[in-house]
């Protein structure tokens, strides 16, 4: 049941917009007023155990692990991310070399590291933990996606591509919604992708607490909800292509102040 004070700002809501009246300031009460006491600071908590617990056949933890600033750094690392990593020769995101991680340190199968990406009702995951608390150390700080090995930018062009590529049954892209000014889907403002501001704003907000959903999720599920709103197949948990595309929006985003795990609706 809804709190009283949430109620009437959703009241509040709908009455705006029934009016033609701009609804992104209530919709940021709204957030404001959920966002005392973040749940999102429990998975962070859970994911803090989950990267210093020994585990997998190896019962070692992951304190060991490089995200590209050293092994064990964590300050500053995701904010620089995606990036080339010179041990595997290829570009990773966060998910990837953390499942990296899980395999070479902790011993883990692919199948293994790959288990449940995405919590569930009463099935929270160990990943969205994770991803939680790494991201976490990373707050406050800008964006600063370098994109100058020739395969980062390799992957960045990858990932324009991507962003403007229509398919599916309803003929979509991701710049169907994100490459112009003032567009909305009921209630939702949604940011133009290719303009610095709004780039910033969106993408130094995840991984993040969805309300309606009660779990963290990160960038790899917002990405693969994107594209399961658009009708394209779904790709696989930890693909190339996800990386790629998160990358064309990390750089995209670049300079902007880092500010996550946030809270969304």
């Amino acid at each position: 049941m809804l709190r009283p004070s949430l109620a009437v700002l959703l009241a509040s809501l709908l009455s705006a917009t029934a009016h033609g009246q701009s609804s992104q300031d209530e919709i940021a009460k709204y957030r404001q007023l959920l966002a005392d006491g973040n749940p999102a600071e429990l998975s962070e908590m859970r994911g803090e155990e989950l990267w210093k617990k020994p585990a997998g056949p190896n019962k070692v933890n992951l304190t060991q692990c490089d995200l590209g600033k050293g092994p064990g750094v964590l300050k500053g690392a995701y904010v620089e991310l995606p990036r080339y990593f010179a041990d595997v020769g290829k570009v990773m995101d966060l998910e990837q070399r953390l499942r990296h991680c899980r395999i070479t340190l902790q011993g883990l199968t692919l199948e293994q590291a790959n288990k449940q990406p995405f919590g569930a009702p009463g099935k929270p995951s160990d990943i969205e933990a994770l991803v939680a608390y790494i991201t976490a150390q990373s707050r406050g700080m800008k964006m600063a996606v370098a994109a100058t090995h020739p395969l980062e930018q390799r992957a960045y062009q990858i990932g324009q591509q991507l962003f403007f590529y229509r398919g599916g049954s309803h003929d979509f892209a991701c710049a169907s919604c994100h490459a112009i000014d003032g567009q909305r889907i009921r209630l939702q403002e949604l940011p133009n992708l290719l303009q610095s501001k709004d780039a910033q704003a969106a993408y130094t907000t995840w991984p993040a607490y969805r309300v309606s959903q009660g779990e963290v999720r990160s960038m790899q599920h917002r990405l693969a909800d994107c594209y399961r709103q658009q009708r394209f197949p779904v790709p696989d948990y930890g693909s190339d292509s996800i990386t790629a595309l998160t990358l064309f929006l990390a750089k995209n985003a670049n300079g902007g102040v880092y500010n996550a795990p946030n809270l969304k609706r």
